[in-house]
């Protein structure tokens, strides 16, 4: 881990999505530095905190809801007389599959929230320093064949998806997450607001909403002798929540504005070879014996839009800043496998395999 001490120490910090799987990770970093913490969380009707109860503290809570512009403007506001402000802009609704089924508040949240967040930004003319919109992989899709020339290209051939890689999304997700960046480079050229956007290939850990992969399998495999799956022949470059979190950092550190940066493990693998990986670490921990992977049609992805392929190239962000994943899919596979165990309350009730 990076030593931001001296970047962090009792500095701003507005982090949307604070409760979610990354925006959790980040809040705990943030707090060991002794940042200045203030998180944006979605307005329940409980009140409760899923995933930053036990920092609820240590940095100061704005409950509101991203579709909202004035919820958003009353957070933002309270950082009216700071300086040198850093802005972590996580919330969204993330899931490919669900957005399919939620479209209007699919785009509603991602685009429409963050045009919200970035016209605050600019309404209480804040003291920013970087304003960090996180995008998504899925944004570059399928590598069209009469495209491949404009890609990178690795010593095995293989397509490497960088900051000049064309995009095609194939998904409402995606579509949406793609106008989120183009409105945060917007927000940039017309009015100099210090933004970047970052691309963290596929994420997994601690935490994350068992609707995901990982979690799906993990969580079938703990509970029952099946894993039910859709398509196991895309490929994606799965990168450690941990990993990602350094990243976001050192982006909004030391990247520059107006710029993109793509970050992710620099390898990736099938998801029948994710199964197999995570069914076999879990059996060497004892967590089960070895569960039948069924492949379920209803869980694959509508008609051509599945995205078979993904690998980053992040040579940029090394470059510039040093980073580096630090986790091997081993030790990530078992520390996310050993939460998902020792935490059943935190997600029985959000499965979607019942």
């Amino acid at each position: 881990m990076t030593e931001f001490t001296d970047e962090l120490s009792e500095r701003p910090v507005f982090v949307t999505g604070a409760d979610g799987f990354v925006g959790s990770h980040l809040i705990d970093t943030l707090v060991d530095y002794d940042a200045d913490v203030h998180a944006f969380v979605r307005a329940s009707s409980s009140g409760e905190l899923q995933n930053i109860q036990h920092q609820q503290d240590s940095v100061r809570i704005h409950r509101g809801d991203l579709r909202d512009p004035h919820s958003v403007r009353v957070a933002l506001a309270d950082l009216a007389d700071r300086t040198e402000i850093l802005i972590f802009h996580l919330g969204a609704q993330a899931h490919v599959g669900e957005s399919w089924d939620r479209p209007y508040e699919t785009v509603d949240a991602n685009v429409m929230g963050t045009l919200h967040l970035l016209q605050a930004t600019v309404d209480l003319d804040l003291d920013i320093t970087k304003f960090d919109t996180a995008g998504t992989s899925e944004e570059y899709g399928n590598v069209k064949q009469e495209m491949r020339d404009k890609h990178d290209i690795g010593t095995d051939d293989r397509v490497l998806l960088s900051e000049r890689s064309p995009v095609n999304p194939t998904s409402i997700y995606a579509t949406s997450k793609l106008a989120a960046d183009f409105l945060t480079m917007n927000f940039h050229d017309a009015y100099g607001l210090p933004t970047v956007t970052t691309r963290m290939f596929n994420n997994y850990g601690p935490r994350q909403n068992p609707r995901f992969i990982t979690g799906t399998i993990i969580t079938q495999a703990l509970t029952r002798d099946v894993v039910e799956l859709g398509d196991l022949e895309p490929k994606r470059d799965m990168c450690f929540v941990g990993d990602g979190v350094e990243g976001h950092l050192h982006v909004a550190l030391e990247g520059n504005a107006g710029e993109q940066y793509v970050y992710g493990h620099g390898e990736n693998v099938s998801m029948q070879e994710w199964a197999d990986m995570i069914l076999a670490i879990g059996a060497e921990r004892g967590h089960w014996d070895r569960p039948e992977i069924v492949q379920d049609p209803d869980r694959f992805r509508p008609g051509d839009s599945e995205v078979m392929e993904l690998l980053v190239g992040f040579e940029k962000l090394r470059e510039q800043t040093g980073w580096e994943p630090q986790t091997s899919w081993e030790e990530g596979i078992s520390r996310t496998i050993d939460w998902y165990a020792e935490n059943e309350e935190a997600w029985i009730g959000r499965v979607d395999w019942k």
